[in-house]
């Protein structure tokens, strides 16, 4: 008899119903994630200044790097328990449990740590002046030293979906972000704690809802739980983890790089002021693709439970209808951004400068976006698969193989419309690249290598 939590019907249901099923909870999940971050940037750019957004911006790239190291272990990690779970190896499954919680707490202690001990020098380096840093340091102090609840907290939700509980996945992430929209107006309002309100806010609310899900993973009424004997490291899982983890961790390492190259040449070529223009370009521009990582997350144990079980139709079936839908939700964050640039943009400031800068690079950033979707989801079909070189190289392409170089030469060019045209520029090529590795590979899909 099946627990509690049982993943077979990924192998048996309607592909529709089951992408349905588990997609929505991981889209509403991932936007209510991204609408955290929006709302966290409405309240400090209206409860603290328009420099206060360039200071949050300056710490984009810190946020990337820490973000690039929790999928390496929690984005890996699931892929792999969605494939040992499609070929019954329960153990293993559970074994993914407690390693993620070890490696997890590894990773996040050495971070923390290292990024206390240089936070200014760093700040500086990624572009922060006299007026910005001091904006930088206070937030990027409190979220550093909540790093560690940060990773256990997104990588237990990861294995929350991969093992068959989407909607519990959704739950938590909605409560989180239900938490810190009541505490960071709070704490910046009504506490006057500026920025750093924001900050505790978010780790917070993090920590809180990371105890409720340590209270379900310890329930041993689950299909996958934690026990004790799980939390020693197994080689085999920690090198297969970070393996199939490492086209995330390199797309997110990727961005970590990009977002410095962004900063300085903005810096240089606008100020401060185009900093945080770009701060909330990065916002909204973030908003659409969260959608498309939910649409992903709900595919990912789709794909790589059929994927593991040999069933290739299937795995093509669920393909094909994700990218659809991204296709279909890009095409949205295109045309709001081409026709009400400016509506969007008030949402963060009513400084008039600032909007002057962002409104239309809003619209070049975004230009070719209806596109984009589809490079998002071929990327990560192949992660869930089993297949990271693939996924790692598709990564790639678009942050360090197009857009690094653009943004190299374009802003000497066009100044600040040069960082703006860089990113549809990168776009499209790597879309395009895209869809020939997804048409040489596509007929070719077969069951992995034990």
């Amino acid at each position: 008899m099946l627990q509690k939590g049982s993943p077979t019907t990924l192998g048996t249901g309607n592909i529709w119903h089951l992408l349905l099923q588990y997609a929505i909870p991981s889209v509403i999940a991932m936007t209510a994630s991204s609408l955290y971050n929006i709302t966290d940037s409405i309240f400090i750019g209206h409860g603290v200044g328009p420099m206060a957004i360039s200071g949050l911006a300056i710490t984009f790239p810190l946020m990337n790097l820490a973000a690039a190291f929790g999928s390496l272990v929690g984005g890996g990690a699931s892929s792999l328990m969605s494939l040992r779970l499609g070929q019954k190896d329960y153990e293993t499954a559970n074994c993914i449990l407690g390693n993620v919680f070890t490696l997890n707490l590894i990773i996040g202690i050495s971070y923390t740590i290292i990024v206390l001990l240089f936070l200014d020098p760093i700040l500086y380096f990624f572009g922060a002046s006299s007026e910005t840093i001091v904006y930088a340091r206070d937030f990027m102090q409190i979220i550093t030293i909540g790093n560690v609840v940060t990773h256990l907290y997104l990588g237990s939700n990861a294995l929350l979906r991969a093992s068959g509980s989407p909607r519990k996945s959704m739950l938590n992430v909605i409560s989180t972000v239900i938490l810190n929209i009541i505490l960071a107006p709070l704490f910046i309002f009504g506490f006057n704690w500026g920025i750093r309100g924001a900050a505790l806010a978010t780790v917070l609310s993090q920590t809180i809802m990371l105890i409720a899900q340590i209270r379900f993973f310890a329930d041993r009424k689950n299909f996958i739980h934690l026990r004790k004997e799980t939390f020693r490291l197994r080689r085999k899982i920690v090198v297969d983890s970070l393996s199939i983890g490492m086209a995330p961790f390199m797309m997110n390492a990727a961005g970590f790089i990009v977002i410095i190259v962004i900063n300085q040449s903005l810096i240089r070529y606008g100020g401060d002021l185009a900093v945080g223009a770009y701060g909330i370009i990065n916002r909204i521009g973030s908003l659409f693709p969260m959608v498309i990582l939910g649409l992903n997350q709900g595919m990912q144990p789709i794909a790589g439970y059929n994927f593991g079980a040999g069933q290739t139709d299937r795995v093509k079936r669920v393909l094909k209808l994700t990218i659809i839908l991204a296709t279909g939700v890009m095409t949205v964050a295109f045309l709001l951004s081409q026709f009400f640039p400016r509506t969007v943009v008030s949402a963060f400031t009513s400084d008039k400068t600032l909007i002057d800068i962002a409104a239309p690079g809003l619209r070049t950033v975004l230009m070719f976006f209806p596109i984009v979707g589809f490079q998002m989801v071929t990327s990560n079909f192949f992660q869930s698969i089993g297949m990271p070189g693939k996924a790692i190289f598709m990564s790639l392409t678009r942050q360090v193989i197009f857009l690094l170089p653009f943004l190299l030469v374009f802003p000497s060019m066009f100044g600040v419309n040069g960082v703006w045209y860089s990113m549809p520029a990168a776009d499209l090529l790597a879309s395009i690249v895209a869809g020939y590795v997804l048409i040489k590979q596509y007929p070719k899909s077969s069951k992995p290598k034990e």
